[in-house]
């Protein structure tokens, strides 16, 4: 299926601009355009629209991006030798969404495995929804990444809507919100949030047995040789 990456509308749907979160001050006149290409849906319908995106990171490791623009709804899986159906690390919805599955350094190294030469690039502005930034991180370097990621794939001259590093800056940042994260001998990472705070820490890593930590392992492996 075409994948639409240089389309504002695209990119509206899939950060949830459409639905007012970060982003959505700038829409303009795509507001309406956006209101037409994605009506309300019938209960009969048999085909949402679902795209698979496939990223492969090497040693038979990919990561599996599905996502319905319809539904809003994106889930992020991964896959290595071993599984014969992709693990869920994390999806992000507007109802129960659990999106903070990667630490920045963790998704840098996939995408750049990913995308090779041409990182920061589909990868990272895909997956970036998916990681959350911690006090640990370089948020500069960071914000620096995402954004030429997604300049990479705004079509020349075209001034409308695109998304930032602020929109999913606003999004992913989780510094300040009590969230401690920590290893075992094995060397998977787990976090925990405590307390009262202003943005919640929504992971199946965070104190679940769910989340699928030697996979993900096996694939930064891969990754990173």
């Amino acid at each position: 299926m075409y994948l639409p990456l240089h389309d504002p509308l695209f990119w509206a749907r899939y950060t949830f601009a459409h639905e007012g979160e970060a982003g959505s001050g700038r829409l303009g006149d795509l507001a309406a355009q956006l209101d037409d290409d994605f009506g309300d849906l019938d209960d009969g319908d048999a085909d949402f629209g679902s795209i698979e995106v496939e990223f492969t990171i090497g040693a038979g490791c990919r990561l599996m991006l599905d996502f319905c623009l319809e539904l809003d709804h994106h889930e992020l899986g991964i896959l290595v030798p071993g599984l014969t159906e992709p693990d869920q690390l994390g999806w992000d919805d507007l109802a129960r969404w659990h999106p903070h599955a990667l630490r920045w350094s963790e998704l840098e190294s996939l995408c750049r495995a990913v995308d090779g030469e041409r990182h920061p690039g589909a990868a990272l502005a895909l997956l970036c929804r998916f990681t959350a930034i911690f006090e640990d991180d370089d948020v500069e370097a960071a914000t620096a990444a995402v954004e030429a990621a997604y300049r990479s794939l705004r079509p020349a001259g075209w001034t409308g809507y695109w998304p930032t590093a602020a929109d999913w800056l606003a999004r992913a940042d989780l510094r300040g919100q009590s969230v401690t994260w920590y290893t075992n001998g094995a060397g998977h990472w787990w976090a925990r949030q405590t307390g009262d705070n202003d943005v919640d820490f929504c992971s199946i890593r965070q104190g679940s047995d769910r989340f699928p930590h030697e996979a993900l392992r096996t694939a930064l492996r891969a990754a990173t040789r």
